[in-house]
């Protein structure tokens, strides 16, 4: 009985095997929403092995050539082959909704790509257009981004019908002059995402926008001492990471629409950062991200009537990195001035793999409640990683559950784990370990310690998410 099942199984399987390939069976659409979910190459290899799917490669919406740096090193050439074949190859009827090359800054297949691009906008429909250009070297001295800003001066040159019809751009490590910028910008009239990575103008240079269409802004490790928004009336999202000169980092001049502001410093300059100027052009901010990589508290509590007319559409807060052992709650200031808020997180960071730097001695920011008997309706969740039972938490903790009347949960967690911090070999005694509650009984007096002398919110909607922690080098 047995025997016969097996031989069933075997006829069954060989018959299976000499049967036509069922995918090549599929609908058109359905093949072709397969294949857009591929790298435009992976696609290609995969229509390769079947003829019929050989003619969907014409009929791609999107076409997404993103190689890890490594291949663009060797493959860059293949790179912009493939997006002239693809481009030239396929039906002006077909829209390309979207269109996104990663490559690197050789002049030579910048402009094959710029050109064949610059043909399929002139004679096709192209919703959506990106560039995310890069160097070909890792390390480079001031005298190679100014190289390289030039080549990229001239690929603009040469294809400005390309720029002048991209949607999106993406430039790392180039330092260029800065009319250079204001060129970029007015050339690149259909931007709508610029993104700069390890890029300046010079030397204490200020970069100023000014752009019609510009929606999304991202700045990390700019060397720029200043950026000034000065007319940017669809801009939506801005995210400057790293800044780190004395100068005002920020001049926010005609931004109506912007809704999410997110700000990284990484210096121990004294520069300190006043919300109520900050935002004075900006009062629709709805998300609100500070990391403070664990330096000094470089923003200044404010009394609400002052803050309050730039915070009064916030929705979310997002405070990451402050420095373990220093008071949080500094961090009410924005409650008290941001009526709308929803959900506020704060992270408190103990790992060392942050760069150290020397620190102001005055480690407490000075906070007084403005009103003994804060009531706010709409915060629904308060998100803290980094928790550890101590005052410092717990009061804060029943502090926020007593003004939000209306909280829904309250999710505390362990230190977030760190991968390098866990990868450095260091001796046991110099690893300080978490006291953060595991047992129930532990999370039990918590919350009893929280909720004492409570009336309004409930324990039960304190969470606790422990991580699997790993302990950290205290000393260096």
């Amino acid at each position: 009985m047995k025997l016969n099942r097996v031989r069933r199984r075997r006829r069954d399987l060989q018959k299976a095997a000499g049967d036509e390939d069922r995918i090549s069976k599929l609908p058109n659409d359905v093949l072709l929403n397969i294949l857009e979910r591929l790298d435009t190459l992976d696609a290609i290899r995969t229509c390769i092995l079947s003829k019929r799917m050989q003619d969907l490669l014409a009929m791609l919406s999107q076409i997404v050539i993103l190689l890890s740096p490594r291949d663009l090193f060797r493959m860059n050439g293949i790179v912009a082959d493939v997006t002239n074949k693809m481009l030239r190859t396929r039906s002006p009827q077909i829209t390309i909704c979207k269109l996104k090359v990663r490559f690197i800054l050789r002049l030579d297949d910048c402009l094959s790509i710029g050109k064949s691009v610059a043909l399929a906008m002139a004679t096709q429909k192209l919703d959506a257009a990106e560039f995310e250009i890069s160097n070909q070297r890792w390390y480079c001295t001031k005298s190679d981004l100014r190289y390289f800003a030039r080549q990229f001066n001239n690929f603009v040159g040469h294809c400005p019908d390309a720029f002048a019809g991209l949607t999106r751009l993406h430039l790392q490590k180039m330092s260029f002059r800065e009319p250079d910028m204001a060129n970029i910008l007015s050339s690149c009239k259909r931007l709508e995402s610029l993104r700069l990575f390890r890029c300046d103008a010079g030397i204490h240079s200020v970069l100023r926008v000014e752009h019609a269409a510009l929606v999304e802004l991202d700045i990390a490790f700019g060397g720029f001492t200043t950026v000034e928004l000065n007319y940017v009336p669809k801009l939506e999202e801005l995210s400057y990471d790293t800044w780190t000169w004395e100068d005002n980092p920020l001049v926010l001049g005609f931004v109506p629409r912007l809704s999410k502001l997110s700000l990284t410093k990484a210096s121990t300059s004294d520069r300190i950062l006043v919300l109520s100027e900050l935002l004075a052009g900006a009062p629709s901010v709805r998300n609100m991200h500070l990391d403070f990589r664990r330096l000094n508290i470089w923003v200044r509590p404010e009394r609400p009537r002052l803050v309050a007319p730039v915070l009064g559409k916030l929705r979310t807060v997002n405070l990451e990195n402050l420095r373990e052992g220093w008071d949080i709650a500094w961090t009410m200031f924005i409650l008290e001035a941001a009526p709308s808020l929803e959900e506020l997180c704060v992270t408190v960071s103990s790992h060392r793999c942050l760069m150290e730097r020397t620190l102001s001695e005055e480690t407490d920011v000075k906070w007084e409640a403005s009103a003994r008997d804060l009531k706010h309706k709409n915060l629904a969740k308060l998100t803290i990683h980094g928790f550890q039972p101590d005052d410092n938490f717990t009061g804060y903790v029943r502090r926020i559950m007593k003004a939000a009347v209306n909280i829904k949960e309250v999710s505390l967690h362990d230190w977030k784990v760190c991968e390098m911090c866990s990868n450095r070999k260091v001796h046991p005694t110099n690893f300080r370990l978490s006291i953060y509650p595991r047992t129930s009984e532990e999370q039990d007096l918590v919350r009893k310690k929280i909720s004492e002398g409570l009336t309004m919110a409930s324990p039960a909607a304190i969470r606790f998410r422990p991580s699997c922690y790993v302990p950290f080098r205290v000393d260096e």
